[in-house]
């Protein structure tokens, strides 16, 4: 059960998807989780259900955090619930799993969004203004052997992601894919699609690619500034 207050991300295949690759990850009682960009907590409360210990959640949004909070109450899981801008609330801290699923629809224009719900999805003129600041700023926050689990839709540019990541030093493989229908903003942007030749006229589907990015690093190296 999940609530979802208005201009709050409605989880969708994108999430799912993310949740089924969280899943099959082996979560214990010592595994500490990071859910970005949260939204109404969804990852959260999967990250729980399979056995991880620590689970925070993190969105800019005040109604997302409230929506979080709420659905750990309603699923009865313990999640630490921080409202803050990616990952400035939480640099000091350490995680085994990362995982996002941030906003990454084209927009027209690189302004903020004026629209409340329209922050969930809307990430600049080629989708990556989210998306760039998680492949540089989340591999410091991973403990040695982490992983970053991270959805995107191929219209931004997977090979973009793999070399952003595998620059700091992770192993990049895309453990799920799938094509999927556009959802409300691009189904709302076909024709701005089209015109950039993001998509093929007439094209109403995108296929959407779930990245592990892993740690290979020793902790001596990436992460000399965690605090003990």
């Amino acid at each position: 059960m999940l609530v979802r207050l208005p201009g709050v991300y409605r989880p969708q295949r994108d999430t799912w998807l993310l949740a089924e690759a969280l899943a099959a990850r082996d979560l214990g009682p010592g595994t500490r989780v990071l859910d970005l960009c949260c939204g109404t907590g969804a990852l959260s409360v999967e990250a729980c259900a399979a056995g991880a210990g620590w689970v925070t959640a993190v969105d800019v949004s005040r109604r997302a955090a409230i929506s979080t909070w709420l659905n750990a109450k309603l699923n009865r899981r313990t999640i630490r619930v921080v409202r803050g801008d990616l990952v400035d609330a939480v640099r000091t801290l350490r995680f085994d799993v990362v995982v996002a699923n941030p906003p990454y629809a084209p927009a027209t224009d690189d302004g903020r969004p004026g629209r409340v719900l329209a922050r969930a999805w809307d990430a600049g003129v080629d989708g990556r203004a989210v998306l760039d600041r998680i492949c540089s700023e989340t591999p410091d926050l991973l403990a040695p052997g982490g992983t970053l689990l991270l959805v995107q839709s191929t219209l931004n540019g997977v090979d973009k992601t793999r070399a952003m990541l595998e620059e700091r030093g992770l192993r990049v493989d895309v453990v799920a894919s799938e094509d999927v229908p556009f959802g409300p903003a691009l189904a709302s942007r076909t024709r701005m699609l089209e015109s950039r030749e993001l998509i093929r006229p007439g094209q109403r589907t995108e296929r959407i690619a779930v990245l592990a990015a892993t740690d290979l690093r020793s902790g001596t190296t990436r992460h000399r500034h965690t605090r003990r």
